[in-house]
């Protein structure tokens, strides 16, 4: 139909209830967890150590049902990590706030025991600072 609002002759990649692709949670367990880390405050120069919350996301033992070859690709590739929730902490001698440095924000996890702190990767090739 000339000048109608809608088009038929679209293909059928253009329609919309076509299946959804996955989301990230689709393919991750996620758990909140605390730990403690040494911190330095930038005011008293002090260093103690804070408790932290991190969310840990391990990925799951199975493709989630509904992936296509697109999602098979990405769960190939995908790692454990752990974001941290905490943005700043209150030093326990001056009692001043401050802010946790940025590029410790997200952690890769080796594999093996996601839980422990050994595990932890410190040498990413994929990190733009560790070059």
């Amino acid at each position: 139909m000339k000048g109608s609002r809608y088009r038929r002759d679209l293909p059928c990649a253009a329609c919309y209830d076509r299946g959804m692709a996955l989301d990230e949670r689709d393919f991750f367990n996620s758990r909140n967890e605390t730990r403690t880390d040494k911190l330095a405050c930038p005011r008293c120069k002090r260093t103690n150590d804070y408790q932290m919350r991190w969310v840990v996301r391990t990925r799951k033992d199975r493709i989630p049902p509904g992936a296509d070859d697109r999602d098979r690709a990405l769960y190939g590739k995908l790692r454990d990590y752990m974001i941290r929730v905490d943005d700043s902490v209150t030093c326990k001698t001056c009692g001043k706030k401050f802010d946790i440095p940025s590029q410790h924000s997200m952690v890769f996890l080796q594999k093996g025991d996601a839980g422990s702190a050994a595990t932890i990767a410190q040498g990413d090739d994929d990190s733009r600072f560790n070059r």
